[in-house]
């Protein structure tokens, strides 16, 4: 972090409480001298701009549209270079005594220039909150997965994810455009993502809207094996033996 000036990035929907949070980043920088180095209205566009400028330090709300405060920090753990992150709540006092178990800082909202210097002093020394802590926070699933790609952060929006298929230490996450890397664990994802991901095989999850039909096939032992036929797509997917009961009562409709 750069010893002298502060670069600060300001991620909120709300256009009043980015001001606010400027006109107050302004009237401490005799103080503590600091630079805005950006303002977001929500996750995505936070994302966008840390590809492209560098920051020591967000302060990032918790409720916001297309992807909240919590989120966001999840996908930051991609970053070669996280900035540090503060946290700023009007009202969710659940996640407010989360944060100081874990000592992650927060603001609460009006905030108060003296607690806006104590946080950004904090924050010169702190790092990101563990994953582990963050999952604990995440009330609802998250609507994108990050991909690390030549020094990038790709956000895959989770709804356009046809199947997530296990290789080796990675697993595939499969569009109707191309095919992504992820670095997690397909148990997490199917913890995570039980509502849209239904399990055919050890090594395959595939979305519910996603399954057009199912398919018979003779396989190489001379026994039948069914298959998962998708929309959109020409892969035809195996359903493993122990799977096939549970996908069959799920999809008793598409079995022909």
């Amino acid at each position: 972090m750069n010893a002298d000036t502060l670069r600060v990035l300001v991620v909120d929907d709300e256009a009043p409480a980015r001001a606010r949070m400027k006109s107050l980043l302004a009237d401490l920088a005799s103080e503590l001298p600091n630079r805005l180095a950006g303002e977001a209205a929500n996750g995505v566009e936070a994302l966008a701009l840390l590809e492209s400028e560098p920051v020591d330090v967000a302060l990032v709300d918790i409720r916001m549209p297309r992807m909240d405060g919590i989120e966001l920090v999840r996908h930051l753990h991609g970053m070669e270079h996280p900035p540090s992150v503060i946290f700023t709540t009007a009202y969710d006092q659940y996640a407010v005594q989360a944060f100081e178990l874990n000592a992650v800082d927060y603001l609460v909202k009006p905030v108060r220039a003296q607690r806006l210097h104590a946080a950004l002093e904090k924050a010169r020394r702190a790092a990101l909150p563990p994953r582990e802590t963050l999952e604990k926070l995440g009330s609802e699933a998250r609507r994108h997965l990050s991909i690390s790609e030549r020094g990038r952060i790709l956000l895959v929006p989770v709804s356009e994810i046809l199947y997530l298929k296990a290789e080796l230490k990675y697993v595939t996450a499969r569009t109707s455009a191309r095919e992504f890397l992820l670095d997690e664990s397909l148990t997490h994802l199917e913890q995570e993502f039980a509502a849209r991901f239904v399990r055919v095989h050890r090594n395959c999850l595939v979305a519910r809207e996603a399954i057009a039909g199912f398919e018979k096939s003779a396989g190489d032992d001379g026994e039948a094996h069914w298959l998962v036929l998708l929309a959109g797509l020409p892969d035809k997917l195996p359903v493993s033996r122990r799977q096939w009961p549970t996908v069959k009562a799920a999809f008793a409709g598409e079995v022909r």
